[in-house]
């Protein structure tokens, strides 16, 4: 029997791809199949198929076809970009960020590969290098909303608010329904009784009926619109409405929560001795979310001998790696359990391997993951010279900010803010292990820094933490907002602006709306009465 014309196989594929567009996986999975019975060396057919798996959630899988079509068609920028985007999804960001350069070696012209390169680039924290390949992708595909959503993010985080508002408004002009821009664009400048979204977000969230997710979005803008109006009652009971679906719908068990923190305190008991990397070099700014870490991190960044290499996960990563734990959760009590087994030498060594292509040879970095705030124990235990700032704010405003705070929904570890007894009991029990490692780490490594009392005395703080981190005195740091360096983090607009008050004792404003967060907190014996940050 004679073998099919390449013709016929290409036409195969071609029809496979329209079925993939349409999300017809069965049949384009055969079609591919039979491509690759005829030619194994088909590089279309293994890249649909990494489309396929990347589009069932299974980067690994992806990662591996891609890789595949990549080495096979070395013109295409596809599949390089793609196994980019798959390998930043691993976690495996020095790989992706080659691959990337791969793609971008071939030429990409069409509009998605454009935008998946600047997707790459922008979670590997290259915010500005990600602009140009998101303002390419926009060009070519002018009618794509979330092309040009994407933009308005990255010129968010590079500082270009007046580029981001525009691109926000692009994307809402081509699909009103996007709940994703409508969230991002309000939260860019207050907003006013003569400028604001009310009835297009109204009408926005009448229409979303069930969807969680949309509900989560529009509820936000429209609380932070009522809150600069000055009605942060109405705003707290839009929260209430946007978050009550959500809520449902992941089944929040904050016992969860309870074992995990309980799973940390016995990482560093009394009495252990930490015997590391003796590296000093890392600076860990955690603490929980909204509570001013983002602050300190632009704060000390702004020293001369200081770079900030943003909010890493490898520390964890590494545990994850070493510790070889089952699951797919990088910080989960099973993993913290099994750290105590492994060389954490070896691990604090791995750390700063992972970090080097971020920071300088031998400089002084900053790493400003939150939720570090977890592995204290054993950041101490794997980095004995480390220093780590754990920020403290007093607790009915941490608990508000959280609360108030829209995280990405894909993040299981921030589900105890979509209620606001949840939230109080989160912090109880961040509160106690807190006191946890005050009681056992020692005072030259460990120290907190309460919110109000920076933003009372900005200097006098600021000097406290420079000394603390080995650091003379520059007087840049009391000028952090002129900083200009890309800013990744929910405080992306407030930290290009001088240290304000006016968060200061918020909780205060939203009346009996609280009432559930106040009894979680009091029931566990944590004062709220004042204002200071324990």
């Amino acid at each position: 029997m004679s073998q099919p014309p390449p013709s016929a196989n290409a036409e195969r594929l071609s029809r496979a791809e329209r079925l993939m567009a349409e999300k017809a996986y069965e049949p384009a999975h055969a079609l591919c199949m039979e491509a690759l019975s005829i030619d194994p060396a088909a590089a279309g057919a293994w890249f649909l198929l990494g489309v396929l798996a990347a589009d069932h959630d299974n980067p690994g899988k992806a990662a591996e076809l891609f890789a595949r079509a990549a080495s096979l068609d070395l013109d295409d920028p596809r599949a390089p970009a793609q196994l980019a985007r798959c390998l930043i999804a691993l976690n495996c960001r020095d790989e992706a960020l080659t691959q990337a350069q791969v793609a971008t070696g071939r030429g990409p012209a069409d509009a998605l590969t454009l935008d998946t390169l600047g997707v790459v680039y922008s979670r590997a924290g290259l915010h500005e290098r990600a602009v140009g390949f998101f303002e390419r992708a926009f060009a070519r595909e002018p009618r794509n909303a979330s092309f040009a959503y994407n933009l308005a993010a990255s010129r968010q985080f590079s500082g270009d608010f007046d580029g981001a508002e525009a691109a926000y408004a692009q994307a809402l002009a081509i699909d009103p329904s996007l709940h994703r821009a409508w969230s991002s664009r309000v939260q860019l400048r207050r907003q006013t009784p003569e400028a604001n979204f009310i009835s297009e977000l109204e009408a926005q969230f009448a229409a979303a009926g069930q969807d969680a997710d949309r509900r989560l979005h529009l509820g936000h803008a429209l609380a932070k619109t009522h809150e600069d109006l000055g009605a942060p009652e109405t705003a707290l009971a839009w929260l209430i409405k946007a978050k009550a679906a959500k809520r449902r719908q992941i089944g929040y068990d904050p016992r969860a929560d309870a074992d995990l923190f309980a799973a940390a305190r016995a990482t560093f008991a009394p009495g252990d001795v930490a015997a590391g990397d003796p590296s000093d070099r890392p600076i860990f700014v955690v603490g929980l979310p909204r509570t001013g870490t983002t602050l300190v991190d632009r704060i000390l960044s702004s020293h001369a001998e200081v770079t900030s290499a943003g909010e890493l996960t490898n520390f964890g990563l590494v545990l994850k790696r070493m510790t070889g734990s089952p699951g797919a959760f990088v910080l989960d009590e099973t993993t913290l359990e099994a750290a105590g087994e492994i060389d954490l030498r070896k691990a604090g060594a791995a750390y700063l391997q992972s970090v080097a292509p971020l920071v300088a040879d031998g400089a002084r970095f900053i790493d400003k993951m939150p939720l570090n705030f977890v592995y204290a124990g054993l950041i101490h235990r794997a980095l004995p010279n480390a220093r780590i700032i754990c920020l403290r704010r007093h607790p009915m405003d941490a608990c508000l900010s959280n609360y108030r705070q829209l995280f990405a929904t894909g993040f299981s570890y921030y589900d105890y803010a979509y209620d606001l007894a949840d939230t109080g009991t989160y912090y109880v029990g961040f509160d106690r292990l807190v006191a946890h490692w005050r009681a056992v780490l020692p005072a030259d490594c460990f120290t907190e820094l309460v919110y109000e009392d920076l933003v009372a005395d900005q200097e006098g703080e600021t000097r406290r933490i420079l000394d603390f981190c080995g650091l003379d005195f520059d007087p840049r740091c009391l000028a952090f907002h002129e900083n200009a360096a890309p800013v990744a983090t929910a405080s992306s607009v407030q930290v290009r602006s001088p240290i304000y008050s006016s968060s200061i004792g918020r909780w205060r404003r939203y009346g009996p709306g609280l009432a559930p967060l106040r009894s979680a907190l009091e029931a566990a014996g944590i004062e709220v009465a004042d204002d200071q940050g324990r």
